[in-house]
Protein backbone atom coordinates (compact mmCIF):
# COMPACT_ATOMS: atom_id res chain seq x y z
CA UNK A 1 0.00 0.00 0.00
CA UNK A 2 1.41 3.43 -0.42
CA UNK A 3 0.34 6.52 1.37
CA UNK A 4 0.12 9.19 -1.22
CA UNK A 5 0.60 13.00 -0.08
CA UNK A 6 -1.65 15.67 -0.43
CA UNK A 7 -0.33 18.66 -3.11
CA UNK A 8 2.10 21.05 -2.32
CA UNK A 9 -1.06 24.05 -2.12
CA UNK A 10 0.39 28.34 -2.06
CA UNK A 11 -1.72 30.88 -2.15
CA UNK A 12 -0.15 34.00 -4.33
CA UNK A 13 -1.76 35.69 -7.20
CA UNK A 14 -1.51 34.58 -10.57
CA UNK A 15 0.41 37.86 -11.89
CA UNK A 16 3.18 36.03 -9.44
CA UNK A 17 3.76 33.20 -11.31
CA UNK A 18 6.87 32.88 -13.17
CA UNK A 19 6.90 30.36 -15.52
CA UNK A 20 9.79 29.84 -18.27
CA UNK A 21 9.44 26.00 -19.07
CA UNK A 22 7.22 25.59 -21.98
CA UNK A 23 3.51 24.34 -20.79
CA UNK A 24 0.38 22.32 -21.82
CA UNK A 25 -2.42 24.22 -21.04
CA UNK A 26 -5.80 22.43 -20.49
CA UNK A 27 -8.64 25.06 -19.72
CA UNK A 28 -12.08 25.97 -20.84
CA UNK A 29 -12.85 28.99 -22.83
CA UNK A 30 -15.39 30.09 -20.36
CA UNK A 31 -12.75 30.48 -17.55
CA UNK A 32 -9.84 31.25 -20.34
CA UNK A 33 -11.68 34.35 -21.53
CA UNK A 34 -11.95 36.01 -17.92
CA UNK A 35 -8.80 34.53 -16.23
CA UNK A 36 -5.82 34.30 -19.25
CA UNK A 37 -5.05 37.79 -19.75
CA UNK A 38 -3.54 37.50 -15.69
CA UNK A 39 -1.29 34.63 -16.22
CA UNK A 40 1.89 34.85 -18.27
CA UNK A 41 2.84 31.23 -19.20
CA UNK A 42 4.89 30.09 -22.16
CA UNK A 43 1.86 27.69 -23.71
CA UNK A 44 3.36 25.83 -26.44
CA UNK A 45 0.23 23.59 -26.80
CA UNK A 46 -3.46 23.88 -25.57
CA UNK A 47 -6.35 21.70 -24.65
CA UNK A 48 -10.08 22.09 -23.55
CA UNK A 49 -11.78 18.91 -23.20
CA UNK A 50 -15.51 19.09 -22.24
CA UNK A 51 -15.73 15.14 -22.46
CA UNK A 52 -14.78 12.71 -19.35
CA UNK A 53 -14.01 10.34 -22.01
CA UNK A 54 -10.70 7.86 -20.99
CA UNK A 55 -10.11 7.22 -24.82
CA UNK A 56 -9.47 11.26 -25.15
CA UNK A 57 -7.50 11.71 -22.14
CA UNK A 58 -5.09 9.17 -23.22
CA UNK A 59 -4.85 10.38 -26.32
CA UNK A 60 -4.08 13.91 -25.49
CA UNK A 61 -1.47 11.81 -23.05
CA UNK A 62 -0.01 10.13 -25.82
CA UNK A 63 0.44 12.76 -28.29
CA UNK A 64 1.97 15.32 -25.86
CA UNK A 65 5.15 17.44 -27.64
CA UNK A 66 7.93 16.33 -26.49
CA UNK A 67 9.22 19.59 -25.90
CA UNK A 68 6.33 20.23 -23.14
CA UNK A 69 8.04 20.20 -19.44
CA UNK A 70 5.17 21.08 -17.67
CA UNK A 71 1.28 20.87 -17.26
CA UNK A 72 -0.81 23.62 -16.29
CA UNK A 73 -4.73 23.37 -15.31
CA UNK A 74 -6.67 26.24 -14.77
CA UNK A 75 -10.43 25.80 -13.71
CA UNK A 76 -11.85 22.42 -12.97
CA UNK A 77 -14.04 19.89 -14.38
CA UNK A 78 -12.87 17.63 -17.78
CA UNK A 79 -9.83 20.08 -17.77
CA UNK A 80 -8.18 18.66 -14.43
CA UNK A 81 -9.04 15.02 -14.87
CA UNK A 82 -7.20 14.92 -18.45
CA UNK A 83 -4.20 17.00 -16.83
CA UNK A 84 -4.11 14.45 -14.09
CA UNK A 85 -3.33 11.60 -16.63
CA UNK A 86 -1.45 13.60 -19.05
CA UNK A 87 0.81 14.43 -15.98
CA UNK A 88 1.04 10.39 -14.64
CA UNK A 89 1.69 9.47 -18.18
CA UNK A 90 4.49 11.63 -19.13
CA UNK A 91 5.87 12.16 -15.71
CA UNK A 92 5.60 15.86 -16.03
CA UNK A 93 4.95 18.23 -13.03
CA UNK A 94 1.08 19.13 -12.75
CA UNK A 95 0.01 22.92 -11.55
CA UNK A 96 -3.51 23.08 -10.75
CA UNK A 97 -5.32 26.55 -10.73
CA UNK A 98 -8.77 26.49 -9.44
CA UNK A 99 -11.53 29.07 -10.22
CA UNK A 100 -13.99 27.35 -7.68
CA UNK A 101 -13.62 24.78 -4.58
CA UNK A 102 -16.65 23.07 -5.66
CA UNK A 103 -15.08 19.35 -4.93
CA UNK A 104 -11.83 17.99 -3.40
CA UNK A 105 -10.53 16.76 -7.00
CA UNK A 106 -8.01 19.12 -7.05
CA UNK A 107 -6.28 17.37 -4.02
CA UNK A 108 -6.91 13.59 -4.67
CA UNK A 109 -4.75 11.47 -6.07
CA UNK A 110 -6.88 10.15 -8.74
CA UNK A 111 -8.64 10.86 -11.99
CA UNK A 112 -12.24 10.60 -12.69
CA UNK A 113 -12.66 9.43 -16.28
CA UNK A 114 -15.57 7.51 -18.59
CA UNK A 115 -14.62 4.28 -19.54
CA UNK A 116 -17.18 1.85 -21.45
CA UNK A 117 -20.19 4.50 -20.39
CA UNK A 118 -19.74 3.71 -16.86
CA UNK A 119 -17.25 6.58 -14.36
CA UNK A 120 -14.31 5.25 -13.10
CA UNK A 121 -11.03 6.24 -11.06
CA UNK A 122 -7.57 6.48 -12.20
CA UNK A 123 -4.79 6.21 -9.92
CA UNK A 124 -2.26 8.85 -11.38
CA UNK A 125 -0.75 10.29 -7.82
CA UNK A 126 -1.51 14.27 -6.53
CA UNK A 127 -0.68 17.50 -8.65
CA UNK A 128 2.79 18.81 -7.96
CA UNK A 129 1.22 22.07 -6.49
CA UNK A 130 -2.11 23.83 -6.35
CA UNK A 131 -1.82 27.76 -6.96
CA UNK A 132 -4.91 28.92 -4.51
CA UNK A 133 -5.76 32.88 -5.74
CA UNK A 134 -8.23 33.75 -3.19
CA UNK A 135 -9.26 36.55 -5.34
CA UNK A 136 -10.51 33.84 -7.59
CA UNK A 137 -11.98 31.84 -5.86
CA UNK A 138 -14.16 34.11 -3.92
CA UNK A 139 -15.61 35.93 -7.61
CA UNK A 140 -16.29 32.15 -8.89
CA UNK A 141 -20.70 31.29 -9.13
CA UNK A 142 -22.38 31.13 -6.01
CA UNK A 143 -23.64 27.65 -6.57
CA UNK A 144 -19.48 26.28 -7.49
CA UNK A 145 -17.47 28.82 -5.17
CA UNK A 146 -18.01 26.40 -2.02
CA UNK A 147 -19.72 23.71 -3.65
CA UNK A 148 -17.07 21.28 -2.68
CA UNK A 149 -19.06 21.22 0.91
CA UNK A 150 -20.52 17.81 -0.44
CA UNK A 151 -17.44 15.94 -0.20
CA UNK A 152 -16.71 17.25 3.41
CA UNK A 153 -20.78 16.52 3.96
CA UNK A 154 -20.22 13.07 2.35
CA UNK A 155 -18.59 11.83 5.57
CA UNK A 156 -21.67 11.26 7.60
CA UNK A 157 -23.11 8.85 4.95
CA UNK A 158 -19.89 7.57 4.37
CA UNK A 159 -19.10 6.56 8.01
CA UNK A 160 -22.72 5.55 7.78
CA UNK A 161 -22.53 2.82 4.91
CA UNK A 162 -19.25 1.72 6.47
CA UNK A 163 -20.40 1.13 9.93
CA UNK A 164 -23.21 -0.41 8.17
CA UNK A 165 -21.14 -2.67 6.29
CA UNK A 166 -18.91 -3.40 9.31
CA UNK A 167 -22.26 -4.61 11.16
CA UNK A 168 -23.22 -7.10 8.13
CA UNK A 169 -19.23 -8.81 8.37
CA UNK A 170 -18.80 -7.35 4.93
CA UNK A 171 -15.76 -5.08 5.21
CA UNK A 172 -12.57 -6.47 3.46
CA UNK A 173 -9.88 -6.78 5.83
CA UNK A 174 -8.15 -3.63 4.26
CA UNK A 175 -11.13 -1.52 5.04
CA UNK A 176 -11.51 -2.75 8.49
CA UNK A 177 -13.83 -0.25 10.18
CA UNK A 178 -11.68 2.11 12.69
CA UNK A 179 -13.00 3.85 15.11
CA UNK A 180 -10.59 6.81 15.74
CA UNK A 181 -10.94 7.66 11.31
CA UNK A 182 -14.37 8.24 11.89
CA UNK A 183 -14.07 10.06 14.95
CA UNK A 184 -11.46 12.17 12.63
CA UNK A 185 -13.64 12.39 9.96
CA UNK A 186 -16.81 13.19 11.76
CA UNK A 187 -15.63 16.47 13.48
CA UNK A 188 -14.59 17.40 9.78
CA UNK A 189 -18.63 17.09 8.74
CA UNK A 190 -19.13 18.82 11.86
CA UNK A 191 -17.36 22.07 11.34
CA UNK A 192 -18.53 22.54 7.31
CA UNK A 193 -21.91 22.37 8.73
CA UNK A 194 -20.99 25.20 10.79
CA UNK A 195 -19.47 26.96 8.02
CA UNK A 196 -21.55 26.60 5.59
CA UNK A 197 -23.46 29.73 5.60
CA UNK A 198 -20.60 31.53 5.34
CA UNK A 199 -19.32 29.46 3.04
CA UNK A 200 -22.19 30.41 0.43
CA UNK A 201 -21.64 34.13 1.50
CA UNK A 202 -18.04 34.17 -0.17
CA UNK A 203 -16.60 34.24 2.84
CA UNK A 204 -12.76 34.30 2.99
CA UNK A 205 -12.40 32.48 6.32
CA UNK A 206 -14.82 30.24 5.34
CA UNK A 207 -13.45 29.58 2.20
CA UNK A 208 -10.10 29.10 3.87
CA UNK A 209 -11.56 26.50 6.58
CA UNK A 210 -13.60 24.17 3.42
CA UNK A 211 -10.07 24.04 1.77
CA UNK A 212 -8.24 23.21 5.05
CA UNK A 213 -11.43 20.18 5.72
CA UNK A 214 -11.22 18.55 2.03
CA UNK A 215 -7.41 18.95 2.39
CA UNK A 216 -7.52 16.69 5.90
CA UNK A 217 -10.30 14.04 4.79
CA UNK A 218 -8.73 13.40 1.70
CA UNK A 219 -5.02 12.88 3.55
CA UNK A 220 -6.94 10.89 5.81
CA UNK A 221 -8.27 9.13 3.10
CA UNK A 222 -4.77 8.41 1.49
CA UNK A 223 -3.29 7.64 5.23
CA UNK A 224 -6.63 4.57 5.18
CA UNK A 225 -6.02 3.65 1.89
CA UNK A 226 -9.33 3.67 0.86
CA UNK A 227 -12.09 6.13 0.56
CA UNK A 228 -14.80 4.64 3.07
CA UNK A 229 -14.39 7.74 5.84
CA UNK A 230 -15.13 10.54 2.97
CA UNK A 231 -17.61 8.95 1.04
CA UNK A 232 -20.36 6.11 0.33
CA UNK A 233 -23.23 5.32 -1.74
CA UNK A 234 -23.99 9.06 -2.40
CA UNK A 235 -21.36 8.85 -4.43
CA UNK A 236 -22.07 5.50 -6.08
CA UNK A 237 -25.88 6.64 -7.22
CA UNK A 238 -23.92 9.82 -8.38
CA UNK A 239 -21.97 8.10 -10.79
CA UNK A 240 -24.94 5.62 -11.92
CA UNK A 241 -27.20 8.56 -12.75
CA UNK A 242 -24.44 9.44 -15.60
CA UNK A 243 -24.75 12.65 -16.17
CA UNK A 244 -21.70 14.85 -17.63
CA UNK A 245 -24.18 17.97 -18.14
CA UNK A 246 -24.79 18.78 -14.33
CA UNK A 247 -22.34 19.31 -11.39
CA UNK A 248 -20.34 17.29 -8.98
CA UNK A 249 -22.15 18.87 -6.58
CA UNK A 250 -25.45 18.97 -8.29
CA UNK A 251 -25.62 14.83 -8.42
CA UNK A 252 -24.10 14.32 -5.20
CA UNK A 253 -25.91 16.56 -2.87
CA UNK A 254 -29.43 15.27 -3.33
CA UNK A 255 -28.01 11.54 -3.22
CA UNK A 256 -26.48 12.71 -0.35
CA UNK A 257 -30.39 13.55 1.39
CA UNK A 258 -31.65 10.36 -0.22
CA UNK A 259 -28.76 7.93 1.24
CA UNK A 260 -29.36 9.63 4.51
CA UNK A 261 -32.85 8.90 5.00
CA UNK A 262 -31.98 5.33 3.96
CA UNK A 263 -30.28 5.30 7.22
CA UNK A 264 -32.63 6.72 9.14
CA UNK A 265 -31.82 10.07 9.38
CA UNK A 266 -33.59 13.61 9.35
CA UNK A 267 -31.85 15.34 6.20
CA UNK A 268 -33.39 18.55 7.13
CA UNK A 269 -30.14 19.71 8.46
CA UNK A 270 -27.88 18.01 5.83
CA UNK A 271 -30.24 20.39 2.89
CA UNK A 272 -29.97 23.50 5.14
CA UNK A 273 -26.26 23.37 5.09
CA UNK A 274 -25.93 22.35 1.46
CA UNK A 275 -28.49 25.60 0.37
CA UNK A 276 -26.85 28.04 2.50
CA UNK A 277 -23.57 26.91 1.24
CA UNK A 278 -25.11 27.76 -2.65
CA UNK A 279 -25.14 24.17 -3.79
CA UNK A 280 -28.37 23.74 -5.97
CA UNK A 281 -30.21 20.40 -4.80
CA UNK A 282 -33.13 21.10 -7.61
CA UNK A 283 -30.88 20.63 -10.89
CA UNK A 284 -31.62 16.77 -10.54
CA UNK A 285 -34.53 15.30 -11.94
CA UNK A 286 -36.36 12.81 -10.02
CA UNK A 287 -37.46 11.05 -12.99
CA UNK A 288 -34.07 10.04 -13.48
CA UNK A 289 -33.13 8.87 -10.10
CA UNK A 290 -36.39 6.69 -10.70
CA UNK A 291 -35.25 5.71 -13.58
CA UNK A 292 -31.90 4.67 -12.07
CA UNK A 293 -32.80 2.99 -9.10
CA UNK A 294 -35.04 0.87 -10.86
CA UNK A 295 -31.64 -0.97 -12.08
CA UNK A 296 -29.96 -0.80 -9.13
CA UNK A 297 -29.48 -4.29 -8.12
CA UNK A 298 -27.91 -4.57 -11.73
CA UNK A 299 -25.34 -1.69 -11.61
CA UNK A 300 -24.55 -2.91 -7.46
CA UNK A 301 -23.32 -6.51 -9.35
CA UNK A 302 -21.47 -4.87 -12.41
CA UNK A 303 -19.89 -1.86 -10.64
CA UNK A 304 -18.73 -3.15 -7.83
CA UNK A 305 -19.28 -0.94 -5.63
CA UNK A 306 -18.34 -1.79 -1.89
CA UNK A 307 -21.09 -2.71 0.65
CA UNK A 308 -23.27 -0.27 1.54
CA UNK A 309 -27.30 0.16 2.48
CA UNK A 310 -27.64 0.37 -1.05
CA UNK A 311 -27.17 -3.51 -1.16
CA UNK A 312 -29.91 -4.36 0.98
CA UNK A 313 -32.55 -1.95 -0.51
CA UNK A 314 -35.69 -3.11 -2.78
CA UNK A 315 -35.77 -0.01 -5.23
CA UNK A 316 -39.90 -0.77 -4.75
CA UNK A 317 -39.93 -0.82 -1.26
CA UNK A 318 -41.59 1.84 1.39
CA UNK A 319 -38.24 2.74 2.86
CA UNK A 320 -37.22 4.01 -0.79
CA UNK A 321 -40.26 5.91 -0.86
CA UNK A 322 -40.19 7.38 1.93
CA UNK A 323 -36.30 8.32 1.44
CA UNK A 324 -36.63 9.61 -1.94
CA UNK A 325 -40.03 11.75 -0.20
CA UNK A 326 -37.47 13.23 2.34
CA UNK A 327 -34.43 13.80 -0.14
CA UNK A 328 -37.27 15.96 -2.34
CA UNK A 329 -36.79 13.40 -5.00
CA UNK A 330 -40.60 12.01 -5.10
CA UNK A 331 -42.33 11.95 -8.30
CA UNK A 332 -45.62 13.56 -7.85
CA UNK A 333 -48.91 11.99 -8.21
CA UNK A 334 -51.01 12.35 -12.00
CA UNK A 335 -47.42 13.28 -13.43
CA UNK A 336 -44.86 10.66 -14.95
CA UNK A 337 -45.29 7.19 -13.74
CA UNK A 338 -42.94 3.57 -13.76
CA UNK A 339 -44.94 1.24 -16.10
CA UNK A 340 -45.90 -1.39 -14.24
CA UNK A 341 -44.09 -4.74 -15.11
CA UNK A 342 -46.46 -7.86 -15.17
CA UNK A 343 -45.37 -11.11 -13.69
CA UNK A 344 -44.99 -13.82 -16.28
CA UNK A 345 -44.81 -17.40 -15.18
CA UNK A 346 -42.53 -20.03 -17.51
CA UNK A 347 -45.36 -22.23 -19.21
CA UNK A 348 -44.33 -25.52 -21.36
CA UNK A 349 -45.60 -25.02 -24.62
CA UNK A 350 -47.71 -28.53 -24.43
CA UNK A 351 -49.48 -26.34 -21.65
CA UNK A 352 -49.93 -23.88 -23.90
CA UNK A 353 -52.00 -25.91 -26.65
CA UNK A 354 -53.85 -27.61 -23.74
CA UNK A 355 -55.09 -24.59 -22.30
CA UNK A 356 -55.62 -23.00 -26.35
CA UNK A 357 -58.08 -25.87 -26.84
CA UNK A 358 -60.17 -25.46 -23.26
CA UNK A 359 -63.16 -23.20 -23.72
CA UNK A 360 -62.91 -19.56 -22.04
CA UNK A 361 -64.46 -19.41 -18.72
CA UNK A 362 -66.77 -17.16 -17.81
CA UNK A 363 -65.38 -14.64 -14.96
CA UNK A 364 -68.83 -14.12 -13.86
CA UNK A 365 -69.06 -18.02 -13.41
CA UNK A 366 -65.24 -18.44 -12.12
CA UNK A 367 -64.02 -16.83 -8.99
CA UNK A 368 -60.59 -18.34 -9.51
CA UNK A 369 -60.35 -16.33 -13.43
CA UNK A 370 -57.54 -13.48 -12.20
CA UNK A 371 -58.97 -10.11 -13.91
CA UNK A 372 -56.03 -7.61 -15.40
CA UNK A 373 -56.19 -5.43 -12.75
CA UNK A 374 -54.97 -8.43 -10.21
CA UNK A 375 -52.57 -9.31 -11.72
CA UNK A 376 -49.12 -9.82 -9.19
CA UNK A 377 -47.10 -7.00 -8.32
CA UNK A 378 -43.50 -6.32 -7.25
CA UNK A 379 -43.39 -7.65 -3.37
CA UNK A 380 -41.00 -5.44 -1.23
CA UNK A 381 -38.49 -7.52 0.54
CA UNK A 382 -37.25 -7.36 3.88
CA UNK A 383 -34.13 -5.17 4.60
CA UNK A 384 -31.64 -5.64 6.91
CA UNK A 385 -32.25 -3.45 10.87
CA UNK A 386 -30.42 -0.08 9.96
CA UNK A 387 -27.99 0.63 12.32
CA UNK A 388 -27.69 3.17 15.10
CA UNK A 389 -29.03 6.34 13.62
CA UNK A 390 -25.81 8.81 13.99
CA UNK A 391 -27.36 12.55 14.26
CA UNK A 392 -26.22 15.50 12.15
CA UNK A 393 -23.55 17.22 13.55
CA UNK A 394 -22.46 13.43 13.72
CA UNK A 395 -19.14 13.98 15.82
CA UNK A 396 -20.77 13.44 19.46
CA UNK A 397 -23.42 10.37 18.15
CA UNK A 398 -20.11 8.61 15.99
CA UNK A 399 -18.27 9.05 19.58
CA UNK A 400 -20.60 7.21 21.44
CA UNK A 401 -21.37 4.66 19.15
CA UNK A 402 -17.84 3.69 18.69
CA UNK A 403 -17.88 1.30 22.04
CA UNK A 404 -21.00 -0.24 21.32
CA UNK A 405 -20.25 -1.07 17.96
CA UNK A 406 -16.53 -1.93 18.35
CA UNK A 407 -16.89 -5.60 19.50
CA UNK A 408 -19.08 -6.56 17.32
CA UNK A 409 -17.33 -4.82 14.30
CA UNK A 410 -14.23 -6.79 15.03
CA UNK A 411 -16.03 -9.84 15.08
CA UNK A 412 -17.98 -8.77 11.72
CA UNK A 413 -14.37 -7.97 10.04
CA UNK A 414 -12.13 -11.02 11.45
Amino acid sequence: MMVWPLPRVTFRELRSIEEKRPVALLTTESVWSVWGSQITLPVLIQAEPERYDRDLFENLANNLPTQVQAIYVVGQGAPLQAGKIIASRNQKPLYVIPTALDSDQLLTPTAQVIDSDRWADLETGPATEVIVDWTIIQSGPNDLRGAGIVDVLSIITGLLDWRYAAQKGKNPPEQRFAPWAASVAAGLASQAIKSAAAIGEGNLDALQTLLNLMMTVVQLSNQLGHTRARMGSEHYLAQLLKHTTLEHAELVGPMLLFVAALHGQDPASLREALSSAGVRLDSLRATDVRLMLDQLPEHLGSYGFTYSVLNDLDPLSDKAKEALDAAGLQIPEDTWMMPEEEVVADVDETDLLEVAAEPTPDPEEDDDVLHPEQATQPTATTTAEESQPVATPPSAELDTAEAADESEVESGNG
